[in-house]
């Protein structure tokens, strides 16, 4: 297998807070500090 680079930390933009229930770097709710994507938030 080839070597790959550790992820890039990012200190702002979508690459910066994955969703704390799936980790997903997609549409993120950080309202009231909830941290969920849109998806977990809509099935919590």
């Amino acid at each position: 297998m080839a070597k790959q680079k550790p992820k890039k930390v990012r200190k702002y933009g979508k690459g910066s807070r994955p969703c704390v229930r799936c980790g997903s770097y997609g549409p993120i709710i950080r309202r009231y500090n909830l941290y969920l994507c849109r998806h977990c938030f809509r099935e919590v």
